[in-house]
Formats: structure tokens, C-alpha cells, sequence
């Protein structure tokens, strides 16, 4: 069951919905569940497809995606359950929008993913005036969080979520959760309208630290979760997070009034995740 004490919400960060029907009865419980290419390239019933030799049509794969995420959606029906869109670094805001529109069609508790690149973050403006739930993905810098925050001002509360990825920065020497406590920090200056989505998680001790800092939620892949479970679903932080001898991470001191452009979106990690999602996404697909 849910642990009365917890206020961060626990999505699984999966692609296959058997797992979660097994994630969610191991917990008990499950608040939502995000999905990239990424996790839909390592889906069983994908990964069955390509070795069997064949490959999607374009259409296919969207279709595929599409069943898999609806099946995941009436598992966690009063959650939240994120789609991202195709993007490689020449996709258009205008595409990215399109590819929105028709994922945000596809379930009742969408949240469409648009990368935080200056393409994704327009598509992602225009998608909350039409009022649909967004959350910008691949984020690193405080930066990009001033820029989303700025960008989504007027949206309701719940409809904007971000995506810091903690455990990519880990990879390269820095501390990612530096950069998450940052924001949070940075957002109590502002109306709250931006939930904060601890992604990228890759230890128990990084979802301690997510619920330890008040994040909004934290999506955690399965292991970890079970991980979790076998610890009695604890809540109680094991002290201040410690970064040990990774590079600490400045906070900044950014005026959340600022035109959203003013800020600079760019980030050699966000750059390299692009370039993978798509990557997986390309090679479900059967070349013309």
C-alpha cells in the first residue's frame, strides 16, 4: 500500500505493461508511468518482432506504441502516463506539435514529452494553449527549467511536468542531484505550475534523495522499485544527500520573469539523448 507519509508520487519508468501489472502489485500501488523510444525499442513484444526479422512501417510503430500505451493507461487509470514524440535535431516545432496533438488523443491521462530545445519547447508553449498536458524531457541545466517554467506560465497545476535527468549528469562526474534540489529550489519563487519530475533514476539511494527533497515525483525503473519494496517501501531520507566526489553543481540565481528565449536551452547531454531516442526509435523501423 501507499505509504501515508509519501507526498512524491511514484511513476515506473517502463515500457511494458506487464510489468507494470507486476510493479503495481508488488507496491500496491503506482501513481502514473513514463515511456520514451528508448523503453518501447526494449518492449518484449518489439524486441520478439525484430528478432523474428521483420520491422514496422512508420505507421506501424506509432500504431504499436499506441496499443502498448493504452493498455498501460487502463492499468493506472487516475495516473498519469507520459508519450513522447519522435524528434531527432531536425525536427520542427510544427512536427513535434502534430506528433502531439494525435498522442495527446490517445488516452485519457496523457502527458505528451517534447524535448528541451528551443523546437520542443515552442511545441510544448502552443500545446498548453490548446490545453493539453505536456512534460519536457531531457533536462540538465537550471537553465532549461527557468525556460520551461517561463514558457508554460497561465497552465493549470498538474499540466506541466519537467524532467531533470539526474543520473546522466552522475555519468559524466557531476551531481545530478545538485542540479534537481536546484530547481526545486528555484521554483518556490514561483506559482507552482511546473511539477518536478526526478527522471533518470538510477539507484535506490537516488529516489531517497527525490522524496528526502520534496520532489513532485520521481519515475524509477522496475528493479529499482522492487528494490524499494523489499525495503518496506521506506520514506524516511538516510541524511542529506551526498554527492561524494562528484562535481557539484552551482545553484543560479535565474528571474523566472524572463522571456522564455532569454534563457539558453542548450545542453550537450539533451543533444545526446535526442540523438539515442531516435536512434532506438529508427531501428524498429524497416528503411524505405
Amino acid at each position: 500500500m501507499r505509504p501515508a507519509n509519501l507526498n512524491t508520487r511514484i511513476f515506473l519508468d517502463g515500457g511494458d505493461p506487464q510489468e507494470t501489472r507486476s510493479i503495481k502489485d508488488r507496491l500496491g500501488f503506482l501513481d502514473g508511468q513514463t515511456t520514451n523510444p528508448t523503453l518501447i525499442s526494449k518492449n518484449p513484444e518489439a524486441k520478439h518482432h525484430l528478432e523474428s526479422g521483420k520491422k514496422f512501417s512508420k505507421r506501424e510503430v506509432f500504431e504499436f506504441y499506441q496499443t502498448t500505451v493504452r493498455e498501460i493507461s487502463g492499468l493506472i487509470p487516475d495516473g498519469s502516463v507520459s508519450v513522447e514524440v519522435y524528434a531527432d535535431a531536425q525536427t520542427t516545432a510544427e512536427e513535434m506539435l502534430m506528433q502531439g496533438r494525435e498522442m495527446f488523443g490517445w488516452i485519457p491521462n496523457a502527458h505528451v514529452k517534447y524535448p528541451c530545445t528551443r523546437e520542443g519547447l515552442t511545441a510544448a508553449e502552443q500545446s498548453v494553449k490548446e490545453g493539453m498536458r505536456v512534460n519536457l524531457t531531457l533536462v540538465f541545466s537550471q537553465q532549461q527549467a527557468a525556460a520551461v517554467y517561463a514558457a508554460t506560465k497561465g497552465a493549470k497545476e498538474g499540466q506541466v511536468f519537467l524532467s531533470p535527468f539526474i543520473g546522466r549528469l552522475d555519468d559524466r562526474g557531476e551531481c545530478g542531484l545538485d542540479l534537481l534540489a536546484n530547481i526545486i529550489r528555484m521554483y518556490t519563487e514561483g506559482d507552482g505550475h511546473v511539477q518536478v519530475l526526478t527522471a533518470s533514476v538510477r539507484t535506490l539511494d537516488h529516489l531517497m534523495a527525490a522524496i528526502g527533497l520534496s520532489s513532485d515525483i520521481a519515475t524509477v525503473p522496475g528493479s529499482i522499485l522492487t528494490q524499494w519494496a523489499d525495503a518496506g517501501s521506506s520514506t524516511s531520507a538516510r541524511g542529506p544527500y551526498d554527492c561524494g566526489s562528484l562535481t557539484p553543481i552551482d545553484f543560479e540565481a535565474l528571474s523566472l520573469a524572463q522571456p522564455w528565449q532569454s534563457f539558453d536551452l542548450r545542453h550537450s547531454l539533451t543533444d545526446v539523448g535526442i540523438q539515442k531516442f531516435s536512434s532506438d526509435w529508427n531501428q524498429l523501423i524497416a528503411p524505405h
